[in-house]
């Protein structure tokens, strides 16, 4: 069976989003259709974005609470299992202003990648789960941005300091799920990791290199070394690619390194062109 499903994993900086735009470009030219899912997309069909997921007791309270807006909150409220799934950023956007900062807040704070790694694994194993029964009846390929390798290793390593083989194990048993999709898994690698992680903080805007530094130091892994800003940030990063090199050797699924060093759009694109036609022929 032709695969389905070609994944983009790689450290940040490394020129993944880059990547999976230019495998979706080069499927175009192979006359392959593919749907292209970029990090951040809330209608993603197999993670979750700006979701949050509360107990019953937890919604109906929220209900009590914000009884006002109610309606709004059952329209965007998906029932699983005794969960309730909130697409907040999807109603965010749809409502934006009119919406409370305490009703946000209070929703925010319940994203399921603020929950404890054994619920998250749960709830998406169980969409992953899901979109892999879709994918197999219909026609389309899809491209997906980093949420295979590099979200189960942030929950697991970066929030909570997980115990190494819990953090594989996640990553193994998505890949598990997956299979029947004949997956390609294309890892972006750069020689110098410093160097691309300080380009990417010089080019992207201050709130996002913040937020990313904060958020590697003063929790979990970054936290318990004593980690401490970019310095720090950057040595989180490097117990990271050790941790996904381990979790890239033993996927037995379909899988390709691909160096982007050069930062040459056009000699990568060669290089990209050369995996997809071999793979896809």
């Amino acid at each position: 069976m032709r695969s389905k499903l070609v994944l983009i994993e790689g450290l940040p900086g490394f020129g993944k989003s880059t990547t999976a735009k230019l495998v979706h470009e080069i499927l175009a030219e192979m006359n392959i259709k593919s749907q292209l899912l970029l990090e951040g997309n809330p209608e993603h069909p197999a993670d979750y974005d700006g979701v949050a997921c509360l107990k019953n007791d937890e919604f109906d309270e929220l209900l009590r609470t914000h009884a006002n807006f109610s309606d709004m909150l059952n329209k965007n409220m998906i029932k699983d299992g005794n969960h309730y799934l909130i697409e907040y950023r999807k109603m965010n956007n749809e409502y934006g202003p009119s919406i409370p900062d305490e009703l946000l807040h209070a929703v925010a704070k319940k994203d399921i990648y603020e929950l404890p790694l054994d619920l998250n694994r749960k709830l998406v194993t169980r969409k992953w789960m899901g979109f892999t029964e879709s994918a197999l009846s219909g026609p389309d390929i899809f491209i997906f941005d980093c949420c295979f390798i590099q979200n189960p290793v942030t929950m697991g390593m970066i929030k909570y300091d997980s115990n190494k083989e819990d953090v594989i194990s996640y990553v193994l048993e998505l890949a598990e799920i997956m299979e029947r999709l004949n997956p390609l898994l294309i890892y972006v690698e750069q020689k110098d990791l410093d160097h691309s992680f300080r380009k990417a903080v010089g080019e992207r805007p201050k709130e996002w290199s913040e937020g990313f530094i904060d958020y590697y130091t003063s929790q979990g892994y970054g936290k318990n070394q004593s980690c401490k800003g970019l310095e720090g940030t950057l040595q989180v990063l490097h117990a990271r690619r050790e941790i996904e090199k381990e979790i890239f050797n033993r996927l037995k699924i379909a899988k390709k390194k691909v160096d982007n060093s050069s930062y040459n759009k056009n000699d990568y694109k060669e290089v990209l062109v050369g995996i997809l036609t071999e793979y896809f022929r």
